[in-house]
């Protein structure tokens, strides 16, 4: 099959094994410039060998990987490649601009880019600091300035926001946006569901070693059609009434619980209205990317 042009990063009909052990089976995903895609699964669901396929660190057993055009591994590929990995780790005695610096000759950027990368981080007022003074949040942030480093076409991010404070992921993920904007596809490992429901063009699901789903969070979400979950606070002494017209299950005092699917909730809607002042409140609440997760993991909701 010859490389689409659209697209930075294609993985096909991957396969590895360790011995009988079959640890990835059959794996294709593609990411095309600009696109965000969250790579989820549990511990040992085969991200992290992913991963390392994708950067050569070693050899599938079947199928094929293409990086910006490139084979894994290669001299190209690995220059088109920026690579956050969960753990970071620097020389403790260097401080954050002298490491910087030493990667930006790496690869072969001017060290006049090393203090706007770190001041881009939020890390310009340390630069002089020693990293081994640094809390783990800030060494994760140097790895950032790292990835950056250079206009790349693919970057790979494994728990990027691990050790960030809530200030900071949401800097991060900015940082991860404006990438995006300049035409790199984005390959986000993560656990942190919440953040990534708002902040991913596409889901892609992996579990025990499969590839089990791979969409935009909307069309995952009408496939799995699960339902959409609605909360009514009735006005006092009048949730017993609310629920014998709408069935449902009451959860305190005034408050009636109903679930819907989305091809209902429109008429729902329209008899939750036609009781009036009776209800006082209407809370809605869709699947959310935990939901589908445990829902395509074929897990219980």
């Amino acid at each position: 099959m010859m490389d689409n042009p659209t697209h930075a990063l294609i993985v096909e009909n991957l396969g590895k094994r360790y011995g009988k052990m079959e640890v990835l089976k059959g794996i294709g995903i593609t990411v095309a410039p600009g696109e965000r895609v969250a790579l989820l699964g549990h511990n040992g669901a085969g991200k992290s060998t992913l991963i390392k396929l994708i950067l050569g660190l070693t050899h599938p057993s079947s199928g094929r990987i293409s990086v910006a055009g490139h084979a894994p591994g290669s001299t190209a590929a690995r220059t088109a490649t920026a690579y956050l990995p969960e753990q970071v780790a620097f020389h403790k005695s260097l401080t954050g601009r002298e490491q910087l610096t030493l990667f930006a000759r790496l690869a072969g950027e001017h060290p006049k880019t090393v203090m706007p990368l770190l001041d881009r981080v939020g890390l310009g007022p340390a630069a002089q600091q020693r990293i081994g003074t640094w809390s783990k949040g800030m060494r994760q942030r140097l790895g950032l300035a790292q990835a950056l480093l250079g206009h790349r076409h693919v970057a790979l991010l494994d728990e990027p926001t691990s050790g960030l404070d809530p200030m900071s992921r949401h800097d991060l993920y900015a940082i991860i946006d404006e990438m995006a904007a300049n035409g790199t596809a984005v390959l986000i490992a993560s656990h942190a569901l919440t953040e990534l429901e708002a902040r991913t063009d596409r889901i892609a699901i992996m579990r025990r070693g499969e590839l089990v789903a791979d969409d935009t969070l909307a069309r995952l979400s009408a496939r799995a059609a699960l339902p959409t979950r609605i909360r009514l606070t009735a006005r006092e002494g009048a949730a017993d009434h609310v629920q014998a017209q709408l069935g449902g299950t009451r959860v305190n005092g005034c408050s009636v619980d109903l679930q819907c699917t989305t091809d209902q909730k429109m008429a729902q809607l329209s008899r939750i209205s036609g009781l009036g002042e009776v209800v006082r409140d209407v809370e809605m609440a869709p699947p959310s990317l935990e939901d589908l997760y445990r829902h395509y993991c074929g897990e219980g909701m």
